[in-house]
């Protein structure tokens, strides 16, 4: 694939207009009025050709690839122009780390594994383990950064597991890096670009890392060289996913699955939809599967027949795109739910399901949106595909946390894409304790990825994006996606015992003359003693006071910087997954081409003064 670009200017010029009937045919529907989780046409442009074509070929877009030819498929590249292939080229799986330090996962040591620093998916980091006291933040300076690839998207997080970082791409790359430097240790590519990020476990007395892939591939890594353990495709639907980290916990790895079939709706031709979100456990040392449980008991039916004469199914959906939680006192698992993509609507849909760890039974669930039917489809004029519905598309993006309250009381809480943050009750099969509105909300507004809680207050960052059109004579459809600079954003703390809002930190306007920026905050939040960080989409990380809501610490990560891998790397909007802090470092992710967003692709490291 190093010749992708050669071959993309060689048929940009011969056979350009057959391009554009490709895309107007196969792409059009969708990126030229993106919603949702839909990129824009510049979004994409802003790819490599390799990257666009392993999308086309083995990623997310391989269906609305179907029965192209090579050629016509390099003939669409060709149209589409990516102008990312020079600017960032993907960085060498070769090692970089000079000696032969070895990797040393001390069970005591600080770490941020997986999604979270626990199984109640806290995003908390304890004193001891964050090596960095809210005084020294303001202190904090860039250590080192690492060009990610050729990627528009840093979507995913950092691991830290003793002297090592574990980080994923949209490339599919899986680097190991040395924590202290960010040399290369070694590297690993999958058969598909990975959405989420990575959990390190012991199995057999030697480290293992474990992910899935965009085509629902489930992985397992020698954690020390990179070697393949195992690799499994636990999942039959064509659509499937995965966004969520893996849970790993007592040698099974629970690892939920999602889904880009919601995409597909704009297409009349599309017989929408048929999957159904699902959770997997397997066997950590072997990949065997142990039981899967399905977010819809039944599987979909025909219903009616759309506009265009193509048979339509139901129920689908509830995917479930973020980490399951682990309640060790009574051995369940908990995730929460997207909605449905078809009719009927579900009551597992926008939800919290309790499994058994055991045997994935469904103990109960506890819907917190219901009538919540949505597809793409909705977002476009003719409405192509979409259920009577209609929406509202509150689906959860982010996991429950199970926390503490006193007196023996629990609680699991969590953000939805509504605006609400909702309080149930782990012990009464989800009964609402309390709900408190802190956004708008809206299909990308509300509370998105993850928020933190330590202890006593819950933080939950707000997006509330506003998205809009823009002319453009030179986009197809005389127009491109543009973002609201003045709106969405906000940091709220709400007291875990009664859901109050204790403060709200206003969102920051945009500065002044830059383009493709908002101030919504959809990142994960992470949290440590008497500080919290967020990321926004205008590039910013902020840390904040825990007590009162004040900024401590400003870094704006839009910009290009030098990488320890040799190409420059570019920082943009921060989205998705949040910032780990562990040992006095804090690693974050920036760049995200997505709906507008600013694209980048850049690992950073920050310590005090940079040392």
């Amino acid at each position: 694939m190093r010749y992708v670009c050669l071959l993309v200017l060689t048929i940009t010029i011969l056979s350009a207009q057959d391009g554009s009937a490709i895309y107007k045919e196969r792409c059009s529907s969708c990126h030229d009025a993106p919603a949702a989780r839909v990129p824009a046409l510049s979004a994409i442009k802003a790819m490599s050709g390799e990257a666009i074509y392993r999308a086309l070929t083995s990623g997310s877009m391989k269906t609305r690839a179907e029965g192209l030819t090579t050629p016509q498929i390099f003939t669409l590249i060709g149209y589409i122009a990516p102008t990312g292939g020079t600017q960032t080229p993907r960085p060498k799986f070769a090692r970089t780390c000079k000696g032969s330090a070895a990797f040393r996962p001390d069970a005591d040591s600080p770490r941020w594994n997986g999604w979270s620093t626990s199984l109640t998916n806290s995003r908390f980091q304890d004193a001891t383990a964050a090596g960095l006291a809210a005084a020294d933040v303001p202190k904090l300076k860039l250590k080192w950064a690492f060009n990610l690839g050729d990627v528009t998207m840093a979507r995913g997080e950092p691991t830290v597991v003793g002297n090592r970082v574990f980080i994923a791409t949209l490339t599919g790359a899986v680097y190991s890096l040395d924590r202290d430097t960010g040399c290369t240790q070694w590297g690993f590519e999958a058969a598909a670009g990975i959405r989420s990020g990575l959990s390190v476990e012991d199995i057999n007395g030697a480290p293992a890392v474990y992910f899935s892939d965009g085509g629902a591939n489930v992985y397992a890594l020698n954690a020390s060289s990179g070697e393949l353990i195992w690799k499994i495709h636990p999942v039959d639907h064509f659509a499937t996913m995965a966004t969520a980290t893996p849970q790993v916990y007592k040698g099974v790895v629970y690892q939920p699955f999602s889904s880009f079939e919601e995409a597909l709706g704009p297409d009349p031709n599309f017989e929408c939809c048929t999957f159904r979100g699902s959770v997997v456990a397997l066997d950590a040392a072997t990949g065997r599967k142990l039981w899967q449980t399905f977010t819809i008991p039944e599987a979909a039916k025909p219903t009616h027949k759309n506009a265009a004469g193509k048979q339509q199914h139901g129920p689908s959906g509830a995917g479930i795109w973020s980490t399951p939680t682990i309640d060790e006192q009574l051995g369940v698992l908990y995730v929460a739910t997207g909605d449905n993509y078809s009719d009927p609507v579900t009551n597992t849909s926008d939800a919290i399901l309790a499994l058994d760890l055991k045997t994935g039974k469904l103990l109960w669930s506890k819907q917190l949106t219901e009538n919540d039917a949505y597809n793409t489809g909705c977002s476009t004029p003719q409405r192509t595909n979409c259920p009577a519905a209609g929406g509202p598309d509150f689906d959860f993006g982010q996991p429950p946390i199970l926390v503490q309250l006193g007196s023996g009381k629990r609680a699991l809480v969590i953000g939805q894409k509504s605006g609400m943050v909702h309080a149930v009750d782990p012990d009464q099969n989800g009964k609402v304790l309390w709900q408190t509105r802190a956004g708008a909300g809206g299909a990308l507004g509300g509370s998105q990825w993850g928020s933190a809680a330590d202890g006593q207050k819950v933080y939950v960052a707000i997006s509330d994006i506003g998205i809009g059109g823009r002319p453009d004579p030179k986009a197809p459809g005389g127009f491109r996606i543009a973002l609201d600079p003045k709106k969405g954003g906000g940091l709220h703390a709400l007291d875990l015992a009664t859901g109050k809002i204790t403060w709200s930190a206003l969102p920051v306007t945009c500065a002044d003359g830059r383009t493709d920026c908002s101030p919504a905050q959809s990142g994960a939040v992470t949290a440590i003693p008497a500080a919290v960080f967020s990321g926004s989409v205008d590039g910013h990380l902020r840390a904040y006071a825990a007590e009162t809501g004040k900024v401590l610490w400003d870094v704006d990560t839009a910009r290009e910087f030098k990488t320890v891998n040799g190409n420059p790397a570019h920082g943009g909007s921060m989205d998705a997954g949040g910032p780990v802090v562990v040992d006095g470092m804090v690693f974050v992710n920036s760049g995200y081409g997505q709906w507008g967003g600013m694209p980048g692709n850049v690992l950073l490291a920050f310590s005090v003064q940079g040392r």
